[in-house]
């Protein structure tokens, strides 16, 4: 993935400058799921989110989204660390973002995956957990950089909502926090973890 700007700046910053209004338009319901714009300097936004379903409510997960080249370029997405921004490996990650599979309700999900019968799909990929972690989103530059998506191009979704701002961080929302239910406290090595409601994994 290249950084380096070839589109027109001007049309990048227009359509960045629309992207940051339209989340400016809407942050005080996003900030009541936990989201919270923290920067945002063309070309560049980092968002954090907490788990408003959990008290206290933890920070779970960070990223930037970078719009160089926007929009002919999907925007790129990197998760880091929210106190240092600097990129994390999978092993860090807090979040997991798992689909369920089409057709079952959440209740049937939920039964089936305790019965290790069905399992959800996860949308973050890495190729090890020293690996920096992406997410396998149309939309989304590092899937349309993937060699296994040659035959998805960026130009089919590129006028259909997805590669927006709202569009990414809805689905990190609604896929990777919106999920986590409660603290599970592990007494065997004194641990706290955060725990999925699987009834509330997407489809």
């Amino acid at each position: 993935m290249s950084d380096l700007q070839t589109v027109d700046p001007q049309v990048s910053r227009v359509k960045f400058a629309r992207e940051l209004a339209n989340y400016r338009s809407m942050e005080a319901a996003y900030r009541k799921r936990g989201w919270f714009l923290l920067d945002a300097e063309f070309p560049k936004i980092l968002v954090v989110f907490a788990a408003t379903n959990l008290r206290p409510s933890p920070i779970v997960a960070a990223v930037v989204l970078d719009f160089t080249n926007y929009d002919l370029q999907p925007p790129s997405v990197t998760f880091v660390d929210p106190f240092t921004r600097e990129p994390i490996p999978a092993k860090s990650l807090l979040i997991q973002m798992l689909r369920r599979p089409g057709g079952l309700s959440p209740q049937a999900f939920a039964i089936m995956a305790q019965q290790g019968t069905v399992q959800a799909s996860q949308m973050i990929q890495a190729d090890s957990l020293e690996d920096q972690p992406f997410i396998c989103l149309p939309g989304v530059r590092e899937y349309h950089d993937n060699p296994a998506h040659t035959g998805d191009s960026w130009l089919l979704h590129r006028n259909c909502g997805e590669g927006s701002l709202a569009f990414i961080l809805e689905k990190i929302w609604a896929y990777g926090v919106n999920p986590l239910a409660h603290y599970q406290v592990l007494a065997q090595a004194p641990a706290i973890n955060m725990a999925l409601s699987l009834a509330a994994i997407p489809e």
